[in-house]
């Protein structure tokens, strides 16, 4: 698939509530933004590449706009907007079918015409032929392209799209193009410990909403980047809050689809908060990267304001806290400045390449003869089924488990032997039969 950048942009805007992340996935093909009932759940821009009948293109997802709303949340949502319109190819303008019109929508279709763009007026939940007819009403927004369509039950989508797409070029992939593929980064952590203020600074631009207000962001947003011929696609994932804290429906789903997107993650950027310590939240969140087998990298930001620079008794307390994240690697930087955030390229790439580390089996019983376990244990043969994260199978003399000590010792001398830094290491064992 080519590079998201090279692509034509179309745009899914809309006043808050009105279907647009529904339509979202309905043409991607996947839950890639949040839906539900509460209006605003949708709040920075969300990215995906689509294909339509061989025209490939970038879709974009933007928050509801309400643009005369004075709150700082809407204004940024709107200012968000902005950014991804000025990029359009073609806009696609979401209307609810089953409410009038309101001031909101006629403001809306004003600012659009203004931009000179191409748009197609989408009127969405017309599910039956009979509802049709409420769609010719929205005539009067002055957009001669309108479209019937259900993004819920997916009907008129084709219809629209091939009208959308109908300029752009169709796409020939390169089957020769062996590019490896981009890394994929969650930046997770708790609210406003400065997780989209850091996705600003690695992407090099103002791509996530930042406010002092926890939970800003709610939607993961991502943006792919390329450093010395490597890319990396970061997603910045909604805060997670312990469970009973999350009241609200939104809040619950930001959070079920941030532990969705660490489990789809290569490397997790655990953000922690350089000016306030650790707290067991922390532990928590390293915890989920750490069971789902992702690679890890404990991130210590807001380093410049910390009370105390003492890196050293930092990380002492750090792994006071997180005894089982020992492999990771702790980085102290500051996003607001970006003093340290370049270390974190060759860092994520380190440990990628050693969760995606494969020992020769022949290679993995030479080292394992040579080791000494207490308890007494025979082991006949080792293998490695798997990578990211680096599995490892026993065959043994005995049923069950190895004992905790045999385990840590294995794992302590693997990471000596081969690296694997940053990366959890799973040990499985089999009695070997006859």
């Amino acid at each position: 698939m080519k590079d998201a950048s090279s692509l034509p942009v179309v745009v899914i805007v809309g006043r808050p509530n009105v279907g647009k992340s529904t339509l979202f996935n309905a043409i991607l093909g996947q839950r890639r933004a949040i839906v539900g009932d509460e209006p605003g759940i949708t709040r920075d821009r969300i990215h995906g590449v689509a294909v339509h009948r061989g025209r490939c293109f970038e879709l974009i997802d933007t928050g509801g706009i309400l643009p005369d709303d004075p709150g700082l949340i809407p204004s940024e949502i709107f200012r968000q907007a902005r950014f991804a319109l000025e990029r359009a190819d073609h806009i696609i303008f979401l209307v609810d079918g089953r409410s009038e019109l309101t001031s909101a929508d006629l403001e809306l279709a004003r600012l659009l015409r203004r931009l000179a763009r191409p748009i197609a007026l989408a009127v969405n939940k017309i599910d039956s032929p009979v509802r049709e007819a409420l769609a010719h009403e929205f005539h009067s927004l002055g957009i001669p392209d309108l479209f019937p369509v259900s993004a819920e039950h997916r009907l008129g989508i084709d219809e629209l799209l091939d009208h959308v797409t109908s300029g752009f070029p169709v796409t020939e992939q390169d089957a020769g193009d062996q590019r490896q593929p981009a890394i994929r980064v969650a930046i997770i952590g708790r609210p406003n410990v400065g997780k989209s203020t850091l996705l600003n600074r690695l992407v090099g631009q103002e791509r996530a909403i930042v406010s002092e207000i926890a939970g800003t962001t709610r939607d993961a947003v991502d943006e792919t980047v390329t450093v010395e011929g490597r890319q990396y696609t970061f997603v910045d994932t909604a805060g997670i809050r312990r469970k009973g804290k999350t009241k609200l429906m939104a809040e619950k789903l930001s959070v079920v689809m941030a532990r969705k997107h660490i489990r789809q993650c290569d490397v997790a950027l655990v953000v922690l908060d350089g000016s306030e310590g650790v707290v067991g939240l922390d532990a928590t969140i390293g915890g989920y990267a750490h069971e789902d087998g992702r690679a890890i990298i404990l991130c210590v930001n807001k380093w410049d304001v910390a009370p105390n620079k003492d890196k050293k008794a930092f990380v002492e307390k750090v792994r006071g806290a997180m005894k089982f994240l020992e492999y990771a690697p702790v980085a102290f930087v500051s996003a607001l400045s970006g003093a340290g955030t370049s270390q974190l390229f060759p860092l994520i790439r380190r440990v990628y390449e050693a969760a995606s580390q494969r020992i020769p089996t022949a290679e993995l019983n030479r080292f394992v003869a040579g080791l000494h376990f207490e308890p007494e244990i025979k082991i006949y043969y080792v293998t490695q089924p798997s990578v990211r994260p680096p599995a490892f199978v026993l065959f043994t003399d005995r049923t069950g488990k190895l004992h905790f000590s045999a385990e840590r010792y294995l794992i302590n001398r693997l990471r000596e032997r081969f690296g694997f830094t940053g990366t959890p290491i799973v040990i499985k064992t089999r009695q070997k039969r006859g």
